[in-house]
């Protein structure tokens, strides 16, 4: 199975944090007939048996607890896809300032150059008109 490893730190993490919280699963999660490789497999079939494309992040990960959980579960075959995992990213107050200050600075700079740019347009040479007079007839 190939899958995005991503997906699988995911899963794994998140499986760690509640064997960590919760003793009852850290036993089913301790078992060793249970691997991360096919309760990824698991997740996968059940999401491809339902159709679906977007699921939420609860829905995957009771997927995973149901793995480790049952003794006797149908894995299936292995499925070799790409999976997205959306994540926010938080800043800090420190790190929005900077951002804010980077997008000022860039702001100025666009500004400028257009003023610029305007400046510089070439100034076209022409010849002066001589206009004639009435003697030049």
């Amino acid at each position: 199975m190939k899958t995005t490893e991503h997906f699988q730190n995911t899963i794994e993490s998140f499986l760690r944090d509640r064997a960590e919280t919760d003793k009852h699963f850290a036993v089913s999660f301790s078992n060793p007939d249970k691997s991360i490789e096919q309760c990824i497999t698991y997740i996968l079939n059940c999401v491809k048996q339902s159709g679906c494309n977007g699921f939420c992040d609860e829905e995957i990960y009771s997927m995973a607890v149901h793995y480790y959980d049952e003794q006797n579960i149908e894995v299936g075959n292995p499925i070799d896809c790409r999976v997205i995992v959306n994540h926010t990213v938080e800043l800090t107050a420190e790190e929005k300032e900077q951002a804010r200050q980077n997008a000022l600075k860039r702001a100025e700079n666009d500004a400028y150059e257009r003023m610029t740019k305007a400046r510089k347009r070439p100034i076209v040479q022409t010849e002066p008109s001589v206009q004639k007079s009435l003697f030049d007839l």
